[in-house]
């Protein structure tokens, strides 16, 4: 039986193939269009997922779409009406999309694709619970699930067992954690659906100075982690903005322009934000373990996209076990909304053994043949050296150790945000330069920004205040302790990026400023070429650490082709990159035509 999920119109479209239980595949239309966070229908997504299938659009029993139209247009129009007329710009402006497509998706899809079958409808948040829940290892767990807004929920909770969940609880619009922490993306001069996480590594420069004010102010959290905002400061009710004038003076002045100089009050900003989502969901948390008595936790929805209050739950919550889904956000929708109909609408057994997940490492995108990547190479008038998989690991480790960057491009595509291996650059995170030499010449992006660690699974509790694995990268924990440097009592009263200055410890590079690191562990038999290059890498360093950062520059998607790859490569200063079987050196490249300049782009975007 074929299932074909769909999510989009909102941010983050993407389409997945579920058969008889099993992903078959799911792609973001993000990576096919090269639009960062494309919401348009995913058909590069969906024709993608039936061809990786071998059947058409006839050939499916059920599509099923993430959320429920109607009630999300019922949402806004009651939001408008509660409003009015303030608003009105905004609301006339949204109801021609709504009327000429949104309110229409079984006819939109039966035309875009040809299909005569059965179009089914899952709830938001039913979405985000099934995508936590079913590919987990658990048997039975409680899930949490937490973003912007659904339909009109913006946070539930419940119990997952076999192949049933039920929702017990839900948090209404507009009081929600999702937006909360948009509003000050948007204060502190990041985009708002994209920028969220700019934000959570923006915060350990600063301290959190404003926690009082947002309490008082802003919201009203109870014990059990639900809560009331102030609605009196926000603009996204009926606004083109996430905040409103009042918002503005109670912190002091307006909202910081993009791409200006990030102030210390914009870091201690984000210290205060992260620090009060942090308690919102250590007490959410909190209450689900209260109310199920269950040891396990799956977590989705876009907040569960924030590492730093993921690692925080982990460490002060009862449960002794969390799963979080790696394509928390809308992405994720798909994934779940189709999994929620093969398990709980059509009622099939679930098999899970508490140990193992079904995400196949979110491996779960395009894939491309060493064939078609030599013929890509052939045409383009490449040098290359082809490899063998006994001497890939040996090359690349022996590169890394002498300091160059190198983009990893390998089998499947990822699916989520994170780079896992798979489209990755890489380079030496014992390096201290290596951190502000990938962001500005390789990313082409904010000098603040940290990188994540790939670790091999078996040392990740000697290098990392963790243990446990991280496969998705969506953990942050301290570095151990003997792996630290001792910071000399002058530095430590440096305050902003001046703080990038100290050598923190051994990993300096994917090493934060508060001695954090989103840690993304790795086991063989998940990526065996990736892995054995990394011990290699440990067999000569005594370090079993790189440093693993998305392939793509800022402004783009993570890259999905051949031809992603080699434009990204080319374009930026990267000294290698691995394709396939196939090393190339940036040295022995023809002069690339550069239709785009990144530097430009970073510089005056």
């Amino acid at each position: 039986m074929n299932i074909l999920g769909i999510s989009c119109f909102y941010h983050d479209s993407a389409a997945c193939l579920v058969r008889d239980g099993e992903i078959m595949g799911a792609v973001q239309e993000e990576r096919f269009t090269r639009k960062k966070h494309d919401f348009n229908f995913p058909i590069n997504s969906i024709n993608w997922c039936l061809k990786e299938g071998g059947i058409c659009a006839n050939d499916l029993d059920f599509v099923v779409f993430y959320e429920k139209p109607f009630i999300k247009f019922e949402r806004i129009l009651e939001t408008y009406l509660t409003y009015a007329p303030v608003g009105i710009k905004q609301f006339l402006q949204s109801l021609p999309l709504w009327l000429k497509q949104k309110l229409w998706i079984p006819e939109f899809i039966s035309k875009e694709l040809n299909y005569k079958g059965k179009i089914l409808f899952t709830g938001h948040h039913e979405s985000h619970a099934a995508s936590a829940f079913y590919p987990s290892p658990f048997k039975e767990a409680a899930f949490l699930t937490m973003d912007g807004v659904g339909e009109w929920d913006t946070a539930s909770f419940g119990i997952g067992k076999d192949n049933d969940i039920e929702i017990l609880y839900t948090l209404k619009f507009p009081h929600s954690l999702g937006l909360l922490y948009s509003a000050f993306t948007y204060y502190t001069g990041f985009k708002v659906n994209s920028g969220e996480y700019k934000l959570m590594g923006l915060a350990p420069y600063g301290e959190p100075k404003y926690v009082d004010v947002i309490l008082n102010k802003l919201i009203d959290i109870k014990e059990d982690g639900s809560f009331r905002l102030n609605m009196e400061y926000f603009e996204y009710c009926y606004g083109f903005r996430m905040i409103n004038f009042r918002f503005e003076k109670l912190f002091g002045g307006p909202a910081r322009k993009p791409e200006t100089k990030i102030t210390q009050k914009d870091m201690d900003i984000a210290a205060s934000i992260q620090k009060v989502t942090e308690e919102i969901m250590l007490r959410m948390a909190g209450h689900v373990y209260k109310i199920t008595g269950l040891d396990s936790l799956c977590l989705a929805g876009g907040v569960a996209l924030n590492c730093v209050g993921n690692g925080k739950i982990l460490r002060e919550c009862p449960f002794k076990n969390i799963w979080i889904q790696p394509a928390s956000g809308d992405a994720g929708g798909a994934l779940g909304a189709s999994l929620f109909i093969w398990y709980k609408y059509l009622d099939n057994k679930r098999i899970c053994d508490n140990k193992n997940d079904k995400q196949k490492a979110s491996l779960l995108g395009p894939y491309f043949s060493d064939n078609y990547i030599q013929d890509f190479l052939i045409k383009e008038g490449v040098t290359y050296k082809k490899l063998s998989c006994l001497e890939i690991p040996n090359i690349v480790s022996d590169l890394i150790i002498s300091g160059n960057i190198i983009g990893w491009f390998q089998g499947r595509l990822e699916f989520g945000p994170r780079a896992l291996g798979a489209r990755s650059i890489i380079g030496d995170a014992r390096n201290p330069e290596m951190q502000s030499r990938m962001n500005l010449k390789i990313k082409y992006r904010e000098s603040f920004r940290p990188f994540a660690p790939t670790v091999l699974k078996e040392y990740v509790s000697s290098w990392f205040d963790l243990d446990r694995e991280s496969p998705y990268m969506l953990l942050v924990a301290p570095v151990e302790e003997g792996k630290r440097v001792k910071v000399e009592n002058p530095a430590t009263n440096l305050q902003g990026f001046d703080k990038l200055k100290v050598v923190r410890s051994k990993i300096p590079a994917v090493t934060h400023v508060d001695y954090s690191a989103r840690i993304q562990t790795i086991k063989r038999e998940d990526l065996p070429l990736y892995y054995d290059m990394i011990n290699l890498f440990f067999k000569k360093t005594d370090c079993p650490v790189i440093i693993n950062t998305s392939f793509n520059v800022r402004g783009e998607p993570l890259v999905c082709t051949p031809e992603d790859a080699f434009k990204c490569f080319m374009r930026t200063e990267m000294d290698y990159l691995l394709i396939g079987s196939f090393l190339l050196d940036k040295k022995e490249q023809k002069p690339f035509e550069k239709d785009i300049k990144w530097k430009e782009v970073f510089e005056l975007d």
